[in-house]
């Protein structure tokens, strides 16, 4: 799956405009590399967003398209930061 899509199915980041957005401008990491909106991220994949002064990592446990808002929590497991951007 995509970066950017997943960014958004996973509600870390709300829309999809706003992921690719922070792609272009170097504030979305996968294992320590800079992502553009395409790179493809898969389960073991190490994520870092960084906004402002605040930056989240987490571990991509699942990568489904077909997420409910409930269940959009278990695609990932927070690292580090505060989990709220």
């Amino acid at each position: 799956m995509r970066i950017d899509k997943f960014l958004k199915v996973s509600r870390v980041i709300k829309r999809r405009t706003v992921a690719q957005e922070a792609c272009d401008g170097g504030r979305i990491e996968i294992n320590g590399k800079v992502a553009k909106p395409s790179k493809e991220v898969k389960t073991g994949d190490r994520v870092s967003v960084s906004f402002g002064n605040r930056t989240m990592t987490f571990e991509v446990l699942s990568t489904d398209e077909r997420q409910t808002k409930q269940s959009a929590e278990t695609m990932y497991r927070i690292l580090d930061g505060d989990g709220d951007l």
